[in-house]
């Protein structure tokens, strides 16, 4: 018996490599789970690969996000060769998407007063996926992932699959206790010292963690256009820019003279239109958000007392929630007081532009030829109605002419009609 236990020890120990180096790769993930971010992930963790990094330390701050993209992390972190920490921070959360990417790390890591859990598939407009055959599919399907990257970990499984099928969330001491995660750790130095000589497993072989003396730690932070990419791949400011930019290119066409408006709206629509590609989102909600700002122009244009207006605001709102309700979402959260929240406030600026317009469309001309009319003028020579003569207004000389009997040099008199270059004065 003590020769098997003997064999089998050296052939634990002949299988664990000792990492020995020193540099620690830190990459912050923030944000929603979206194809962004897994990219980000693919490309630290193939530079800490060439770099022969000892741990990559990723630290996770997301309400949730894309299945797909979610599924892109898991599949790279299991496939790393380096070890993965993920880790998250003080007042961070692992929601939803998340907490299958910090199962999937080799260790698992929170910071007192973090969550992690509430991994329940929801719709585009956040409310739970209702009963269906194909809600029983993605449930079924999720639970299959979760019981996947638990296993290979050795954590608790039962728990791991109430956070989809309950959406219960730990704190970071439940977590540790319940088995959820490994390691709970207030800050960086104390998370490299708690996994120096922790073993983890890749590609079938037990690696032991160990660090020299000093722990060189590396950052790797997105490039300007990665962050750029990841902001407004957030659906939430997708679905502002999108709605804003068709908004303010409507604007602009109602009320032509100026770029300023439609050059925005422009910027803002190729802005959300970057963010839509990185997310599963539907034409339905393009065309029904569409639909909504056009009502309101024409109620604008039309002048229907604001009818057209209450019904485009619903179907405005309407797009927003159809949006993002696509293949691939399952776990895309999507505030829908948010979507009400932002209709009300554009069709609050919609209503107060369309007052400005309405009035300016009401002012009495003051420029041009039919600016003149009503406005005062004096009689330099006597007029009748068969009889030019010429006025000054407003500093200039004109021909007039009465409109009705004659009115005397030195008098004073209104400009009622203008005929090219000829005024017709009635006495003031």
């Amino acid at each position: 018996m003590k020769k098997i236990c003997l064999i089998f020890l050296i052939l634990i120990l002949s299988t664990s490599v000792a990492y020995a180096r020193s540099d620690v790769t830190l990459a912050e993930l923030n944000g929603t789970v979206g194809v962004q971010m897994e990219e980000f992930v693919k490309e630290v963790i193939a530079n800490s690969e060439r770099n022969d990094d000892s741990l990559i330390i990723f630290q996770l701050d997301t309400p949730g996000g894309l299945v797909e993209a979610m599924r892109g992390v898991v599949q790279s972190i299991l496939a790393s060769k380096v070890p993965v920490a993920v880790w998250i921070p003080p007042g961070g959360r692992a929601a939803s998407a998340g907490a299958f990417i910090v199962q999937a790390a080799h260790i698992a890591a929170m910071a007192p007063g973090t969550n992690i859990g509430a991994a329940h598939p929801v719709v585009a407009s956040g409310e739970d996926i209702k009963e269906s055959d194909m809600s029983k599919k993605i449930m079924n399907d999720l639970k299959a992932q979760m019981r996947s990257v638990v296993q290979l970990r050795n954590r608790n499984q039962e728990i791991a699959e109430q956070m989809i099928e309950e959406s219960i969330s730990l704190t970071a001491t439940e977590a540790l206790k319940n088995k959820v995660v490994d390691i709970v750790a207030s800050d960086i130095n104390s998370l490299i010292k708690a996994t120096a000589g922790r073993r983890v497993k890749i590609n079938s072989q037990f690696v032991k963690i160990n660090f020299d003396n000093e722990v060189k730690v590396s950052r790797a932070n997105m490039s300007f256009s990665e962050r750029i990419i990841q902001f407004v791949s957030d659906p939430q400011i997708a679905y502002l820019l999108i709605s804003g930019g068709i908004m303010a290119i409507f604007f602009e066409v109602i009320t032509p003279g100026g770029f300023i408006l439609g050059t925005v709206g422009g910027v803002m629509l190729v802005l959300g239109s970057i963010g839509l590609k990185m997310l599963p989102f539907n034409w339905a909600g393009i065309v029904l958000i569409l639909a909504g700002i056009i009502l309101m122009t024409i109620d604008l244009i039309a002048g229907t007392s604001g009818l057209l207006t209450l019904v485009g605001l619903p179907v405005f709102c309407l797009g927003g929630v159809f949006l993002f309700r696509a293949p691939g979402g399952e776990l895309l959260q999507i505030s829908l007081s948010f979507i009400i929240g932002i209709a009300i406030a554009l069709g609050i600026c919609f209503a107060f532009v369309a007052f400005l317009i309405v009035k300016g469309f009401r002012r009495k001309v003051a420029t041009g030829s039919q600016g003149m009319l009503g406005l005062e003028v004096e009689i330099l020579s006597d007029l009748s109605e068969n009889s030019f003569g010429q006025v000054s207004c407003h500093g200039e000389i004109w021909r007039a002419k009465s409109e009705s009997g004659n009115i005397s040099a030195g008098s004073l008199g209104v400009v009622k009609a203008i005929d090219g270059m000829t005024l017709t004065i009635s006495n003031n």
